[in-house]
C-alpha cells in the first residue's frame, strides 16, 4: 500500500500578517496553481482514493486532484490541523509559519492544556487513529490531503528515524506501507533528514 501525504496549497492565512484563531480560509491564486501541479504530478498516477481534511484549503486542493484522477473523495474531520490558534492569537506572523508550528507543538504538549487549544496528546491520538484506519482500507494508493502539523506528527510518532526539515505548500511525501514497515519512497517540495 502507498499513502501520499499532501500538504494543501498556499492559503490566504499563509500570506496574512497575523493568525485568526482556528482559521478556515481558501487557497490563494498561487495555492490553486500549486494544487493543479500536485494533481498532475506523476507520483499520483495510480491513486484510487483521496482522503481530505475538512478545512477549505485542503478541500479545494483535494477537489482539484479528484477532478484530475476521477477517484472517490472522502472527508475526515480527524485530518484537520492541530487547533492551537485559539491559545496564541496574539502571535504575529513576523516569524515563518514553520517556526510558528514548531512553537505551537512545543507549547501544546501532551501534559499541558491551554484554554482554546487542542493538546498535542489528543492531536497525536487522532492522527495516528486515522493512519491506522487508512492502512486497513480497501484502497492500495491513497492521497491524503492535510496540513503541516499532521504530516510532521506522522514523522515524529511513526517514522522516528527521520525528521522533516522543510515542508512547502503542495508538498507530496510518498510512504510505502508493508505490514508494520513504513518507508519514505519519494518527496516533492519537502526535505527530511535522518
Amino acid at each position: 500500500m502507498n499513502i501520499y501525504l499532501i500538504r494543501h496549497g498556499e492559503s490566504e492565512s499563509d500570506i496574512k500578517q497575523k493568525y485568526d484563531g482556528d482559521y478556515d480560509d481558501p487557497l490563494t491564486p498561487t495555492g490553486l496553481q500549486q494544487a493543479k501541479e500536485v494533481a498532475k504530478n506523476s507520483l499520483l498516477q495510480n491513486i484510487d482514493a483521496i482522503y481530505s481534511s475538512p478545512k477549505i484549503r485542503a478541500q479545494e486542493t483535494a477537489k482539484i486532484i479528484q477532478i484530475e484522477h476521477n477517484v472517490p473523495l472522502h472527508t475526515l474531520e480527524n485530518l484537520a490541523e492541530q487547533d492551537i490558534y485559539g491559545a496564541f492569537l496574539e502571535l504575529g506572523k513576523d516569524q515563518p509559519e514553520e517556526e510558528y508550528r514548531k512553537l505551537g507543538e512545543v507549547l501544546v504538549n501532551k501534559d499541558t492544556a491551554y484554554d482554546g487549544a487542542e493538546t498535542y496528546q489528543v492531536f497525536k491520538d487522532r492522527i495516528l487513529d486515522v493512519l491506522k484506519d487508512l492502512t486497513s482500507s480497501p484502497y492500495n494508493d491513497i492521497a491524503v490531503i492535510t496540513h503541516g502539523g499532521p504530516i510532521r506528527c506522522v514523522f515524529r510518532e511513526i517514522i522516528k528515524h527521520t525528521s522533516i526539515d522543510s515542508l512547502g505548500n503542495g508538498a507530496i511525501i510518498k510512504l510505502s506501507i508493508n505490514e508494520d514497515n513504513i518507508t519514505v519512497e519519494n518527496l516533492v517540495n519537502a526535505q527530511i533528514s535522518a
